[in-house]
């Protein structure tokens, strides 16, 4: 696999090259303080055996003890640093990842599950945070302990290097042909990963659908299978690792026995000195270690780039509804005339028109209803004005500006929607109703909840604007929630409001609660209502009706009645 995923870091890395630098320099320092003491161990050995100097044993403990202590004081700077440097780099990383993927269109979402994406913000991350942090200051370290052992070797005693140097094309060999194996057994590992997390997300956030349902044994089962699957291929994985390390560390410590036995018999004849043989042996071991070391970092390696992979192919990942290249912006404040000519639109190219051929002109401070069938459109039409999804054909146009010259901002700030089924956040109640303007004050907030009649439970509560309201608001009731959403539209003051049938699932009280905030909001703003109960239509100046994605009726309410063979007369009669 190609490692150019990972060049894409460089950007990332570039703000930090000098504190990366200091680490390396630091990192040299240890690494040759580390070459230094076998050859310091060895003047040593040879005071205390051969010549049975006290004095020169003191003195070379001592230095030896200086070594430690300038390895000691290099490893803490250098990993200081390159460890910091990497959280930044990673949390940066993260954050560019999260600010892409929160900007992409909702076609992105249908296709992908959460589970799956949080995984990569998370475990694939993580692996490129291990990267960072550990793998290239190993790969400096044991490159450097590697090539200088190798040196000292020659100069201690070239006869044994040959000997020790015999078994590194064997490790290098295996190292590749493991390493290999171990990317395509590590990807498939995290893709496993992400399922079973994917899931697990969908089955969390039906929690009361699985429950009423009883089937937290099914959904048990489900995953236990996803978990199966992913340890079956983590043991893969495992036994590959296994079997690497077998290898490696057979042919490394044979090697290192046939050093003994022949530096042994140097000794024996007295061509070599124990404590010269000593630190030839300490040099092989730091080879043997290093070339090991540095063929498992290969491994960690391509499990690396198919994490940056991954996570780079969300990066790369292009949303549907882009920004104009020069956005346009409202010259006066929005009035909210809403045009529709000719819209058809289409979720997937090889699929039939979800609307067709839809003309429609709202006036400022109009309230138009759709009205249909299930499937026959509605919700699509009120899903293209604030261009969650772009038109396929046809044109849509906000005071006279066609909507995609605008930018999603501007677009987006103008129009308010409130949806049958609101979503809050896990904050406190001001926090989701200033969501809409965060900068809001005291007294706005205020405002835009006595405006939506949810002052009126808010007050009663223990903590009022602090009560947090749990995780997609279910520590409130229905006509709460749907109350704090409309609060949050008050507080918006947005001139074109999409209304999706608020009051569909509420008991009567809240119904009536939630009726009389959203006759104060739509006062003098242009209005998308979405009916699917026809009784909620009376409010409406004029309602479309829509069928098979197309307009066949449209009229006041009274008016569309009267028709005997007309669409909305017989929904109107079945409901």
């Amino acid at each position: 696999m190609s490692p150019r995923p990972l060049a894409r870091l460089a950007p990332l890395v570039r703000p930090y090259t000098s504190r990366l630098v200091v680490a390396f320099l630091f990192l040299v320092v240890a690494a040759a303080a580390g070459l230094v003491f076998p050859a310091v161990l060895r003047y040593l050995l040879d005071a205390a055996f051969e010549l049975k100097d006290r004095g020169a044993l003191d003195r070379i403990a001592l230095g030896l003890l200086g070594v430690f202590a300038v390895q000691g004081v290099a490893n803490f700077v250098q990993v200081f640093l390159l460890s910091s440097s990497t959280e930044r780099i990673v949390a940066t990383l993260r954050e560019q990842t999260f600010a892409h993927l929160i900007r992409l269109s909702p076609a992105f979402f249908t296709e992908r599950r959460t589970g799956e994406l949080t995984s990569r913000l998370s475990s694939d991350l993580a692996l490129l945070q291990s990267l960072l942090s550990t793998w290239i200051s190993e790969l400096s370290r044991q490159t450097l302990f590697l090539i200088g052992g190798i040196a000292m070797m020659f100069v201690t005693n070239p006869r044994l290097t040959l000997t020790t140097l015999a078994v590194v094309p064997v490790v290098v060999v295996a190292a590749f042909t493991f390493g290999r194996a171990l990317r395509k057994a590590s990807t498939s590992v995290q893709d496993r990963i992400g399922e079973a997390m994917g899931m697990a997300d969908e089955s969390f956030g039906s929690i009361r659908t699985v429950q009423s349902f009883t089937r937290e044994g099914i959904e048990t089962q489900r995953f236990s299978a996803l978990l199966h699957d992913l340890v079956g291929v983590a043991v893969s994985r495992a036994r590959l690792r296994a079997l690497f390390f077998g290898v490696v560390g057979f042919v490394a410590f044979g090697s290192v026995a046939a050093v003994l036995w022949q530096g042994g018999a140097q000794v024996v004849e007295g061509k070599l000195t124990a404590g010269t043989l000593v630190a030839f042996l300490f040099y092989a071991l730091f080879v043997a270690a290093a070339v090991g070391t540095l063929a498992t970092l290969f491994g960690n390696f391509q499990e690396a780039i198919g994490a940056a992979s991954r996570v780079f192919d969300l990066l790369d990942a292009e949303p549907t509804v882009r920004e104009p290249e020069h956005p346009r912006r409202f010259t006066e404040p929005v009035r909210g005339a809403v045009t529709l000519q000719a819209v058809a639109f289409r979720y997937q190219p090889d699929l039939p028109d979800v609307v067709q051929d839809i003309s429609l002109d709202i006036a400022p401070g109009e309230v138009v209803a759709l009205v249909g069938r299930s499937g026959a459109g509605k919700t699509t039409i009120a899903s293209l004005l604030p261009r969650f999804w772009d038109v396929t054909a046809g044109r849509i146009s906000l005071d006279g500006i066609d909507i995609r010259e605008l930018s999603l901002d501007t677009l987006r700030g103008a129009i308010g929607i409130v949806p049958q089924e609101p979503v809050l956040f896990s904050g406190s109640i001001r926090e989701n109703i200033a969501y809409a303007r965060p900068d809001a004050s005291d007294a706005d907030v205020l405002r835009a909840a006595e405006a939506a009649h949810a002052w009126e439970f808010i007050e009663r509560l223990p903590e009022q604007w602090s009560t947090r309201v749990g995780e997609r608001g279910v520590k409130l009731s229905g006509g709460q929630r749907q109350r704090i959403a409309i609060a949050r539209v008050f507080l918006k003051d947005p001139a074109v409001v999409i209304l999706d049938e608020a009051t569909s699932s509420l008991d009567t009280e809240s119904e009536r609660y939630v009726e009389q905030a959203l006759e104060q909001l739509l006062q003098g703003r242009t209005t998308l209502l979405i009916a699917h109960r026809l009784s909620t239509v009376r409010r409406a100046d004029r309602v479309v009706v829509l069928d098979q994605g197309r307009i066949v009726e449209t009229g006041s309410h009274d008016e569309l009645l009267q028709r005997e063979n007309g669409l909305f007369a017989r929904l109107h009669q079945l409901s």
